[in-house]
């Protein structure tokens, strides 16, 4: 059975930082794309970043140039860094890995931006 493990959330002012990390474990398979996405209250769940195999990455454009995301692939591992944040980047933040033709879901993690 495969688990998606997140971490890093939390409550940070504005202008701060927060670096979130997702874990995959068990028979997960060969992982091709591991992605951010996040929802606020109220919204749909939205596109944030995304790394595929060979390290190329893209980005929502709200968020170009503050995030970054990696990954760890001897750890099925993949990393959010969250730079010059703010109060709109307050969501739910969940990992998304595609693997083996299937898609898998991390539980979500809270980011709150407010001073």
């Amino acid at each position: 059975q495969v688990q998606l493990v997140e971490s890093g959330g939390g409550l940070v002012q504005p202008g701060g930082s927060l670096r979130l990390s997702c874990a995959a474990s068990g028979s997960i398979g060969n992982i091709n794309a591991m992605a951010w996405y996040r929802q606020a209250p109220g919204k749909q769940r939205d596109f944030v970043a995304r790394i595929i195999n060979g390290g190329s990455t893209n980005y929502a454009d709200s968020v170009k140039g503050r995030f970054t995301i990696s990954r760890d692939n001897a750890k099925n591992t993949v990393y959010l860094q969250m730079n010059s944040l703010k109060p709109e980047d307050t969501a739910v933040y969940y990992c998304n890995i595609f693997a083996s033709a299937r898609g898998y879901w991390g539980q979500g993690t809270q980011v709150t931006v407010s001073s």
